[in-house]
Order: C-alpha cells, then structure tokens, then sequence
C-alpha cells in the first residue's frame, strides 16, 4: 500500500477541504458532533418541512452535482465522476471529517450502479438522470422477517400475467422507506428453483396501489427503519432489471463502488476524540470516571488504536481496489471490525461515564455529558453487528474465503 497521498491525490484532497468549507450550508456545520451529524439523512432533509433544512440539503447537492461529486464511481457518460477508488476514498473521507452529507444514498451507491450495468436502455433514461439529480429517492427491499441473513430465502412473490407482474409478501428493516419514491425489489418468480435462483429483481413505485409502510422505531427513539406490505401490487413487467429468476445475480452488484467504510470509521474516531476531549475539561473531570480508574484509561487507549487498526483495514481494502483486485473476505474482516469497534467504543464511553452516560439529555437540567448522545449512540449500536450481513456471517465468509477453512 502507498500510505501518502500521490501530488494529484493531494490536490484533489484540497479541492475537496476547499469545497467543504466554501459551500457547506450552515445547517450542517451547526449539526456536526451532534445527533445526525455524520449527514447520512440527507434522503429525508431534502423533503423535509422545515424549509431551512430542505434549503440546506438541496444546497449542498448543487454544490456536489457542480464538479460531478454526488456519484464519483459512475461513468462519466451516465453523469458520474468517473473516480478511481482511491478518489472516491478521499472524497468520502474528506466529507466524512467534516461531517457532510453524502447526497443521494442508497440510489447513487447501489441501485444506480445495478441499473447501468443490467437494466435496459428505457430503465436507464427513465431513472438514472432522476436519480443522480435527487429527484429520484430509493431504498431497497431485501430482506424479510424469516430471511435476513440467509437473503436467497425470501418469498415474496411475483406472478408474471403478460405485460406485469403481480406482487405479493412483505420487507423489513427497509431503510428510508417513508422517504423514498422507488423501490429496488428483489422478489421470487420461480418457486420450484433451487433458493438461489428463481429470484428476480424488480424497480416499483412507492405510490402503487396496494404499497404500505409501517414504521421501526429503534431503541434510541429514532425512525429509520420500515416494514414494507405488497397486497397484488402490480408491476410493469418492463420494470425488471436484467433476467427474469436471475435477480440474485443482479443484487450482487448491489454494492458501493467503494466499500472502504470510511464513514463509519471516521465516526468512530470521532467518538474517541469527543470521549477525550470532555474527561479532559473541567465538567469531565467531574463527571467522569476516568480519573479514579486506570482500567478504564487503559480501555480508552485501547480503542483508540483499535479505530487506528480499522483505518489502516479500510486502506487496505481501497488499495486493493485501486490494484485491480476485488475485496472479498477483506472487506468482510473490515465490517465485522468496524461495526464491532463501534460498539466496544460506545461500551467504553459509558463505562468512562459512569451513571451521567445513561442521561439521554433534552430535559433542560444540563446534567448530560455531551448533550446525551453517548447514551443515544450505546442503544444506536446496538445493531451494528446485524444490519448489513451480521458478524457471524462476515465470521463464516472470513474462515471459508480467507481461511480455506471447510463449510460446517
């Protein structure tokens, strides 16, 4: 790996810096440290009520779209950048120290790409300058509540009668799905074939006739997760993307171009940085446990390498991708790290705080350190070592692929 930037990389890290502090709206800068402050939301602020915060979103993807940032991994002839892998790293990890939305979410990083590459030139020109202008909202529909982890065991179905398909079954954990315009549906066309097959992969209007949404709300209070209701939800057969029962194949290039995790890595620097800083000032010192415990000084120490090591893994991975290579149980090590890192950094910081970390704050007293997002965040983490392929799986893809270790 080459750990220093190349003077062209260096450059384009400046522009970046340049960009942030030029034209990041201030309601981004007021927010950062803060409850949404990694600007993941920017689905939801660009509908949002408050015209302040719909101002600000709509701002920043200007600011973007301006030099061609909001998809850095398209191709240029599809409206994207164009970047190598090691550029959209540093893009990412620029936006994600200072705290900026990444403007277009689950639509620019996955679905976008799943539409070049297999959909057909009417899907394209239908979806794909929508989508990279925000027009266009997604969110995916995958899993189903008796088939998370093991994905290829979904039956929601689609009946296909001439020109449409008719769905019927139900998602879960489908993120954003109360802001978002249009589905990316993996759904099951062939119930005789082998689990792996006879899935298909469908593009559906949220506003169809027979769509519910049901809300999760998650241990912290917050509203990012759905269930999804299909009740004979018709489909415009046109809407499928690549072959009919071979969607499973089509999701497999349902990642970001760049799987380096540099967000949730800069987060969880962040959290260590935020965790020092306040035991080092006169409030912490009160509040904290820190000063009468060596053990929980030595836990902090601990954690602040562990992100150092999670960091140098996600260069790893980039450098991979810059070579030619593609990740593979690498980039299985790197979330089951960083996820887990997360959650030992949240453990530490209410361990450091003693009884003050349980105080979630917002009831005007003062008396929560942090304004109660160390106690939000320990509850947020929860899941992190579930949603998106748990640790046990990544654990499995580590000993099989990595390992060359049997299948149990």
């Amino acid at each position: 790996m080459e750990w220093a930037d190349t003077p062209e990389q260096a450059a384009f890290r400046a522009a970046v810096s340049e960009l942030v502090e030029e034209s990041l709206p201030e309601h981004y800068r007021k927010i950062r440290g803060g409850p949404g402050g990694s600007g993941e939301e920017w689905q939801i602020d660009r509908i949002s009520e408050d015209p302040v915060v719909r101002d600000a979103a709509w701002s920043w993807a200007r600011a973007l779209a301006d030099r061609g940032w909001i998809a850095p991994a398209w191709p240029v002839e599809y409206g994207g950048g164009g970047m190598t892998s090691v550029e959209q790293f540093i893009l990412n990890h620029e936006l994600a120290k200072a705290e900026a939305p990444q403007v277009g979410g689950q639509g620019i990083s996955q679905i976008g790409p799943a539409i070049i590459i297999h959909g057909t030139e009417e899907l394209k020109a239908e979806h794909i300058s929508k989508t990279l202008s925000g027009e266009r909202a997604w969110c995916q529909g995958f899993s189903e509540p008796g088939a998370g982890s093991d994905l290829a065991s979904l039956q929601t179905r689609a009946v296909r009668d001439g020109d449409e398909y008719t769905v019927n079954g139900q998602k879960i954990w489908t993120s954003r799905a109360h802001a978002a315009d249009h589905i990316a549906l993996l759904v099951r066309t062939d119930p005789d074939a082998a689990k792996h097959r006879g899935i298909s992969f469908l593009l559906v209007d949220m506003e169809s006739p027979g769509i519910s949404i049901r809300p999760l709300i998650n241990m912290a209070g917050e509203h990012g997760f759905n269930e999804v209701f299909f009740d004979n939800v018709s489909v415009p057969a046109g809407n499928l993307v690549g072959e009919e029962n071979r969607g499973w194949y089509v999701s497999v290039t349902l990642l970001d171009f760049e799987r380096s995790r540099i967000r949730q890595t800069v987060d969880a620097q962040r959290s260590i940085e935020r965790l020092v800083a306040f035991i080092g000032s006169p409030e912490g010192a009160a509040k904290s446990r820190s000063g009468e415990s060596a053990t929980i000084r030595h836990e902090i120490t601990d954690r602040a390498i562990e992100v150092e090591v999670v960091f140098n893994l996600a260069f790893r991975v980039v450098s991979m991708q810059g070579a030619g290579l593609v990740p593979n149980y690498e980039a299985s090590m790197l979330q089951m790290s960083v996820f887990e890192t997360i959650q030992r950094t949240s453990r530490t910081t209410a361990k450091a705080l003693g009884l003050y970390g349980q105080l979630w704050g917002g009831d005007g007293s003062g008396h929560a350190p942090l304004e109660g997002e160390p106690a939000r965040e320990y509850v947020r983490h929860v899941s992190r070592t579930i949603a998106g392929g748990s640790s046990e799986i990544q654990r499995n893809i580590i000993a099989t692929r990595g390992l060359g270790l049997p299948r149990g």
